[in-house]
């Protein structure tokens, strides 16, 4: 049977809009609100931006539309799609070890991100509670430290985070996954606009945007070159089993090549949105631009401190990030509870609670880096920056270029242009991006940042 005539025994998205709201809510996530308008800012401007979008147009649609054909092909979660796939093709037996890569990475990176996410839901209500008001910089400084340093805080909010997440996943596709990103993305888009438009009441609004969209040529370096290519791989939730196991719930009639591209122009343009938001409020309080979470747990709550209206602007901005990392999370898990309905005759409501605890688990490492093993570290790293490292820098990298080898080298022509759609030079484009030009960026990108290749 050949794989896009299966059904996924998940179920699959009600139509293809429901598959865009999903995939864009795995892609937006805490990195689009603070450090794609950092890493613009301090690359060269709008010179950076156009080398982004080059990359994500040139590697991460490619990548994101290999990873979609391949879900929906196997329709299974990522373990058992490879699995499949590879025997009835008749390849290596080791390809279903990407689908483990998928899993492994969406375990560790919940467990992190989980904590931060829990960050951002303290803020809520101290942004509500009008704890920023008039606070200056060391007051500022010393409610994030004193959130970081006690641990049964970091782990309340952990706990909430990850039962939030994991009720959405145990509801299944279309009353969970689904129902869950059609009140979130639109929520978190709206939000996104009126923070922007309060952004350009600031009187700061052109300063903001001459930082973000103004060229300097002379910023953009081959590091910066390599920044912009990384950041385009992992913003779309690439190598990570996420976007492939959204991919097997795809209805077959949809266009893998339009909705890749949709959801990498939501993704970005919630970048952009982002800063345009940010930077002008920043400027408007004679902050400076802080990098990651600096900018958003100290920096940020300074200026809502001093602003008109900051107590509710501030609460809207971490409702924001809240929802941003709540539909990313969702997406992280669910590759390893599919795996277990799959393999182990789980309801999705235990192999949920399964997922989930073991996460949650995972989670207290980090928790503790940044407190009682503060000092504990290896290879110079805290647990935390250790997980962070790992998972960035080298298993979504590997994930990423696996995706790529297998969709074109390993997968006949015949069954990628049966699930794209594709002929002709359209096709040809995207086997030639997906076959050479993006497993050789990734590659460049995965030299670099281990540092056996350095520029800049």
């Amino acid at each position: 049977m050949a794989g896009s005539k299966r059904s996924s025994l998940h179920g699959q998205w009600s139509s293809r809009w429901a598959f865009v709201l999903a995939a864009t809510g795995s892609a937006v996530g805490l990195g689009n609100i603070w450090k794609f308008p950092y890493i613009t800012g301090e690359n060269g401007g709008g010179a950076f931006v156009l080398v982004y979008l080059i990359c994500i147009a040139c590697i991460g649609i490619p990548i994101m539309m290999a990873e979609i054909l391949i879900g929906r092909r196997g329709r299974r979660s990522p373990i058992n799609t490879m699995r499949v796939l590879a025997r009835e093709g008749h390849h290596h037996p080791a390809w279903q070890y990407l689908g483990w890569i998928g899993v492994l990475a969406g375990f560790l990176i919940l467990s992190y991100y989980s904590v931060i996410a829990g960050w951002a839901m303290a803020y809520v209500f101290r942004a509500a509670g009008g704890m920023f008001s008039g606070a200056t910089g060391e007051q500022i400084g010393a409610l994030f430290t004193g959130l970081i340093s006690d641990p049964e805080r970091l782990l309340a909010w952990h706990t909430i985070f990850m039962v939030m997440t994991m009720i959405v996943v145990s509801r299944g596709v279309q009353s969970g996954l689904e129902k869950a990103v059609r009140f979130l993305m639109p929520a978190l888009f709206l939000i996104l606009v009126m923070l922007v438009g309060y952004a350009m009441s600031t009187g700061s609004f052109t300063a903001g945007i001459a930082f973000l969209f103004t060229p300097d040529f002379s910023k953009l370096t081959p590091a910066a070159v390599l920044i912009a290519m990384g950041h385009a791989f992992f913003t779309l939730s690439l190598g990570m089993g996420a976007i492939m196991v959204y991919g097997s719930y795809l209805p077959e009639n949809a266009s893998i090549t339009q909705t890749s591209v949709i959801i990498a122009l939501a993704d970005t343009l919630v970048a952009l949105m982002a800063g345009m938001a940010i930077f002008p409020i920043v400027f408007a309080h004679g902050l400076e631009p802080g990098a990651g979470p600096g900018l958003i747990f100290q920096t940020l709550p300074i200026a809502f401190g001093q602003m008109p209206g900051g107590a509710f602007f501030g609460t809207l901005f971490f409702v924001l990030l809240v929802f941003a990392a709540w539909t990313s999370a969702i997406s992280l898990i669910e590759p390893a509870v599919a795996w277990l309905v799959e393999n182990h005759g789980m309801t999705r409501v235990l192999a949920s609670a399964w997922a989930g605890v073991i996460t949650w688990v995972m989670g207290l490492g980090t928790i503790f880096s940044f407190n009682l093993w503060a000092e504990a570290k290896l290879f110079g790293k805290t647990f935390f920056d250790l997980l962070d490292f790992a998972t960035a820098n080298v298993i979504l990298p590997l994930g990423g270029l696996f995706i790529a080898l297998f969709a074109t080298w390993t997968l006949s022509r015949k069954v990628t242009m049966e699930e794209l759609g594709l002929q002709g030079a359209g096709y040809q484009l995207w086997y030639i991006l997906t076959r050479y030009v993006a497993p050789l960026a990734v590659i460049f990108i995965f030299l670099n940042v281990t540092g056996l290749l350095r520029f800049g």
